[in-house]
């Protein structure tokens, strides 16, 4: 019996009157001093335009989340600054501390997007981490500390401009696998001279230079890697990819994947469960916007914000062609972001990171949006749009209706920033969502939810045995009065970025949920019954919860 044919139709819980909850600025006061190097000095090189990613992730596994911020560097031959990944160690009470050097981590490179996956099966999460050049792997040794394995794990000798990765298991071995985003075919000796005034150099769109395929590494569960990306269907050299979500779009088991493409169609590869995926996006209806063309997608993720036991899709775009929200409806993807009330306000924002996620723990999934341009020059930017942009917060009303709360949250939270990566944790295991947000050529900042409604979650870490470790795949429903949620743990979505992969549940003011059922990427199943709500569980497969 597939997935689709257990659920049920769902209620919505009755919302509580105004936001309920503050976003926080606490980057200050928990210590993280990060300041992100594009490496500009004046050429407008491509790549300046686009970074940095970030990450939460246990990397000791003392049960508090860390934070991991990527880096630039500086060009060949106009250095000025030694700058690298920054790894913070949560200290449990609050603050950080940089602990980059100590954990192996102090590697110069020109950092984009990370991905965290325990990819051999240790109990240690590993880091994938891209960039301009060569991307790396870093494999945890349990020691507080981390190993380059690129080379060794047959990722070496590959460069290119990459940027999103997420780990998944395409073939269900129990083994992640890897795949990775690459954007355009540059390099500074390959730059393009454009300009808007035929003499002063500005910045390139994407369609100055010819795309690039993603990537698709097999794991062979012996710490090495096969690129099937031919074999499995997925090159495409027209390919200009930002951003990538894992999602079971046919609710068969297998996982497929959706591609955000920058000035091309958006990619859907659907699973064939042989090792091959096929490409249907445009069938799908998520390839092109509503009037038929291809948008600049950036970020992206997969929820079931309509509690319909269907996940919808969130692309982010450039300014002047909105953000995507579309809605499962059958086997093709409805574009609701207009009648949701999403379209308009998103329309003179660039959005890049993007997330669901239930922020007020009333039941249903809210979507968090940040922005910010390409271009530091206002002049040559359209009416009404500026450089430093604020973040959407589209507060979800139970109908499939939005309406953007950012600026009743946190006056810190909701100023202009040029916003790139974001990701979601609970760093104070106080058992809501914080933000973690990431700027270009700029700090990085933590914000703390307080949620001040009454509401309450349940969480739930997933620990794989047949499956892998991470659980990723696994789709956990929780039953409540107000009907039926569904989540699945993932690696990638957002921007360049990783959220942490417990699950978050909101379920508004009940003490108890009726049922949980966990669906394996092994196939195996679990049920547990009248789970009390404020805590969290860890759930071993096979074995039972804790």
């Amino acid at each position: 019996m597939r997935r689709r044919d257990l659920l049920i139709g769902a209620a919505p819980l009755l919302a509580a009157s105004g936001p309920g909850f503050q976003l926080v600025d606490v980057t200050q006061k928990a210590g993280l001093d990060f300041q992100h190097n594009t490496g500009s000095f004046g050429a407008k090189y491509l790549p300046e335009t686009m970074g940095p990613g970030c990450a939460f992730v246990d990397y000791d596994n003392d049960g508090w989340l860390d934070i991991l911020l990527v880096n630039g560097r500086d060009w060949p031959g106009h250095r000025r600054q030694r700058s690298t990944l920054r790894l913070y160690r949560n200290n449990r009470n609050g603050t950080f501390t940089d602990v980059t050097k100590s954990a192996g981590l102090d590697v110069e490179m020109y950092g984009m997007g990370v991905a965290v996956g325990d990819f051999d099966n240790d109990g240690w999460p590993d880091l994938y981490v891209t960039g301009v050049g060569q991307n790396r792997l870093f494999r945890n040794t349990g020691r507080g500390s981390f190993v380059d394995v690129t080379v060794a794990a047959g990722l070496g000798n590959r460069s290119a401009f990459s940027t999103s990765a997420m780990w998944f298991d395409f073939d269900r071995d129990g083994h992640l696998d890897l795949f990775v985003c690459n954007y355009v075919r540059w390099t500074p000796e390959q730059d393009v001279f454009c300009s808007v005034d035929g003499s002063k150099k500005s910045f390139c769109t994407p369609e100055a230079y010819r795309g690039s395929t993603c990537w698709l590494f097999r794991n062979r569960g012996n710490g090495t890697f096969e690129d099937v990306t031919a074999k499995s269907g997925i090159f495409d050299a027209s390919a200009k990819s930002l951003g990538v979500a894992l999602l079971d779009m046919d609710q068969d088991g297998w996982p497929d994947v959706f591609v955000a493409n920058d000035t091309q169609p958006n990619k859907l590869y659907r699973n064939n469960r042989d090792g091959t995926f096929r490409e249907i996006a445009v069938r799908a209806g998520v390839a092109f916007s509503e009037d038929g063309r291809a948008r600049a997608g950036m970020g992206v993720d997969v929820g079931d914000y309509r509690r319909t036991g269907r996940e919808g899709i969130a692309v982010t775009n450039f300014d002047n062609e909105m953000m995507g929200l579309y809605e499962a409806n059958g086997g093709v993807f409805l574009d609701r972001a207009q009648v949701a009330g999403v379209g308009a306000s998103s329309r003179k924002r660039l959005g890049f990171g993007c997330l669901f996620l239930d922020a007020d723990l009333d039941g249903h999934l809210d979507l968090l949006a940040v922005n910010g341009h390409i271009d530091d020059s206002v002049r040559k930017l359209p009416e009404g749009v500026a450089h430093a942009q604020p973040p959407h917060l589209f507060l979800n009303d139970g109908t499939g209706k939005f309406r953007d709360a950012a600026a009743e949250v946190g006056s810190d939270f909701s100023s202009p920033k040029i916003a790139r990566g974001l990701a979601v944790g609970d760093f104070d295991n106080d058992g809501d969502l914080d933000v973690l947000v990431t700027t270009n050529g700029g700090a990085a900042y933590l914000y703390r939810n307080d949620v001040s409604n009454g509401n309450r979650s349940i969480r739930f870490r997933l620990e794989g045995k047949k499956s892998n470790r991470d659980g990723i795949g696994a789709v956990v429903h929780v039953h409540d009065s107000g009907g039926q949620q569904m989540r699945m743990v993932r690696s990638g979505s957002s921007y360049l970025s990783s959220s942490e992969k417990s699950l978050s549940f909101g379920v508004g003011r009940q003490t108890m949920v009726e049922r949980v059922v966990i669906y394996w990427p092994s196939g195996g199943v679990q049920e547990f019954k009248k789970l009390a709500t404020g805590r969290s569980y860890r759930c071993i497969e096979g074995e039972g919860i804790r």
